[in-house]
């Protein structure tokens, strides 16, 4: 877990939710500057408030609302009152949503998400359960609740992406100055030589990379950066080792910005990495075991809906950190199954 002046941050892999990534975090300065993900992003606000610039303009996901980006859809993230904001998020991959969604939905084509806000207090909490059922070790529970809430998202929210298609003239130098970036990433051109060697120049390539891509050459090759030390750093490469392949001048260089994107430095990203790999045989992991402000979560093992009263319940008081919602509320059925039978999933 990573802590910064107050904020807490931990980024993970469960082995038994393949294609997943877990988050939990409270940031309160934190800003998220522009970039993409693999994988979608399913960010279920406990607390607080978040904005983020999606699309034409700003998104706001207050408490009880779950904040939803499409694989490779350029976005940022702060803070949008004083106190910050808590939030747990899955993140499954493109592979793991079409799976699901063809075995319960109608969707054609390439399933993904309509808005980028949905107000939802039940999958909220369904959400917060996920992260809950992999810290206590139970499998069949976080891979039942993840596939109601992707199949819940999809049909309230749900459709079929548009296929990007390379169509103008603009587009196609684009695309073939992001595999040209793709290829000499640790010692890419000037704007001017990559211009030059695709035969436009430098305004044109800019105004036909941002068109296409969302962001200029420049931040979409941080953004690239980082995602492939990622991959570097799930395999086993030092920060260090990883920071000089993708490109970066040194450690540091690359923690500012795979912070500034991941949401947690490189080091402790991989260390969750690690720890799960040297978990591998333990299953029992206690619900206390990952504590939030120096206070155990619950240590309940129920799983099912929140409760009516529940889903209304904010807290009011500024600063004040709520550990329900890290572990989930108590249920009064308490059986994995009662999620999944609801009829609104």
């Amino acid at each position: 877990m990573a802590e910064t002046r107050g904020e807490r941050a931990r980024h993970w892999r469960y082995e038994e939710l393949p294609g997943v990534d877990l988050l939990r975090a409270h940031y309160i300065r934190k800003s998220f500057v522009r970039h993409t993900h693999e994988h979608f992003v399913i960010a279920a606000i406990a607390d607080g408030v978040e904005v983020f610039h999606h699309g034409s303009g700003d998104q706001y996901a207050g408490a009880g609302a779950l904040a939803l980006v499409n694989p490779d859809t350029p976005h940022t993230g702060r803070a949008g009152v004083p106190e910050g904001w808590q939030y747990g998020a899955v993140y499954p991959s493109p592979d793991v949503v079409a799976a699901i969604a063809a075995e319960t939905t109608t969707l054609r084509g390439t399933p993904g998400f309509v808005t980028p806000v949905l107000d939802d207090p039940y999958t909220v909490h369904l959400v917060h359960q996920v992260l809950r059922a992999t810290d206590e070790g139970n499998p069949l529970a976080a891979d039942t609740l993840l596939r109601v809430v992707v199949t819940r998202l999809l049909r309230l929210n749900g459709g079929t992406l548009p296929r990007r298609e390379v169509r103008t003239a603009g587009a196609r130098t684009a695309a073939r100055a992001r595999a040209v970036l793709e290829e000499r990433m640790a010692a890419p051109p000037t704007l001017e030589q990559l211009a030059a060697g695709l035969g436009t120049s430098p305004f044109a390539l800019l105004r036909a990379f941002r068109d296409t891509y969302g962001m200029p050459p420049h931040t979409w090759l941080t953004d690239a950066r980082v995602r492939r030390a990622r991959r570097l750093l799930d395999a086993g490469t030092t920060p260090s080792e990883a920071a000089v392949t993708v490109g970066f001048t040194d450690q540091p260089h690359l923690n500012r910005h795979f912070s500034r994107i991941v949401g947690v430095p490189p080091g402790a990203y991989q260390r969750e990495r690690k720890n799960v790999q040297d978990a591998r045989g333990d299953r029992s992991v206690a619900s206390g075991a990952w504590q939030w402000n120096g206070q155990q979560g619950m240590s309940t093992r129920t799983y099912g809906p929140v409760p009516p009263r529940a889903q209304g319940t904010r807290s009011r008081r500024k600063g004040r950190s709520r550990t329900a919602p890290w572990y989930g509320t108590h249920s009064a059925s308490g059986s994995p199954s009662d999620s999944p039978g609801s009829p609104s999933a």
